[in-house]
């Protein structure tokens, strides 16, 4: 009598290497730097997650996502928000169709631009909050409901959304439990000299080509579970909900300027979202178990978007990342 072996850690663990290292070599082909950025999206995809991109126009975020897509042989579509857009333009609508033969009319839905693997919600705070809600809706339940029936979204599927400074002209913010939605909200920074002068090189010729893709759908959803196996002793747990619970301004673990700054703090999705990113961080970089530095390195990229400045912290110019930087520095990883 044969008994079916386990999945072995190592061969998820190479497989995964590997397939980081064909993404960022194809994604190399047009993109400069940002490698840190292109880490936290591929963290996301692994966790079978979603994250918006923040910075300013003209970074490269929209080439950054499609980029991505090409790089996997997955379905892709690109919803560009504008204040015009009706939740029916992502999510699909009822039409009255009349069947040649019988000549009998029935309802047929449609399906929208986010029926697709990849979704590039590009400027997602361009729309008014029901448009964004319709989206967001999706994204958690992923269906979509139609006069009184569900339409299950493909697998798998994730938003990719890209997002203006709030202080920018015609922005309409996200929700905070909205937000809460997306595993990440990833900074998307300028570029170092170094790179805009690539950037600017290749601008002026021919540029580096077209990325292949290198991943197909049931790859990612193996690597995907290959995530979920990773062990994570009980300090790192330990660890990751420390650095939610002292947010929370009225937990008797809160600390001090967490108290003075914040309205609110992170809720449980954080500390889940810290343990999932985390783990996907670990055999990113190929390691076989997950440790308190890596619950550390995505913290900024997990709690930026989960905690609520008041007006003290405006008034002295404290953003969410100096807050996350703080904590980080005063909660010690052992």
């Amino acid at each position: 009598m044969t008994t079916s072996s386990a999945p072995d850690p190592l061969a998820s663990l190479s497989r995964l290497q590997d397939a980081r290292a064909a993404l960022e070599r194809e994604l190399a082909k047009v993109i400069v730097g940002q490698r840190e950025v292109i880490e936290q999206i591929l963290i996301a995809i692994f966790t079978r997650s979603h994250a918006v991109l923040v910075g300013v126009p003209g970074l490269a975020k929209t080439l950054l996502v499609s980029s991505l897509a090409k790089t996997l042989h997955l379905s892709f579509k690109r919803i560009q928000f504008t204040p015009d857009l009706m939740p029916t333009d992502i999510t699909g609508t009822e039409v009255i169709f009349q069947d040649p033969v019988s000549g009998e009319r029935r309802f047929k839905f449609l399906h929208g631009p986010i029926f697709a693997n990849v979704i590039l919600a590009d400027e997602i705070n361009r729309t008014p909050p029901k448009t964004q809600a319709a989206m967001l809706e999706s994204m958690q339940e992923r269906r979509v409901t139609a006069g009184g029936t569900d339409y299950p979204l493909p697998d798998p599927f994730f938003v990719l959304a890209t997002q203006n400074p709030l202080e920018q002209e015609g922005t309409y913010p996200l929700p905070e439990a909205q937000l809460d939605r997306f595993l990440f909200m990833i900074t998307v920074d300028y570029p170092s000299s170094a790179e805009e002068l690539e950037i600017m090189k290749r601008g002026a010729t021919a540029g580096g080509g077209t990325p292949e893709a290198v991943l197909t759908a049931e790859q990612i959803v193996e690597l995907q579970s290959a995530v979920k196996k990773i062990p994570i002793a009980d300090h790192v747990y330990q660890y990751a909900e420390r650095l939610v619970r002292v947010t929370r301004p009225r937990d008797p673990a809160a600390l001090d300027f967490c108290k003075k700054w914040l309205s609110w703090g992170a809720g449980p999705r954080a500390s889940l979202s810290l343990v999932v990113a985390a783990r996907a961080r670990a055999l990113l970089r190929g390691e076989t178990c997950v440790a308190c530095e890596d619950v550390a390195a995505v913290a900024p990229a997990v709690l930026r978007h989960r905690l609520g400045p008041n007006f003290a912290a405006q008034s002295d110019g404290v953003t969410p990342d100096e807050i996350v930087r703080r904590i980080l520095e005063s909660i010690p990883q052992h």
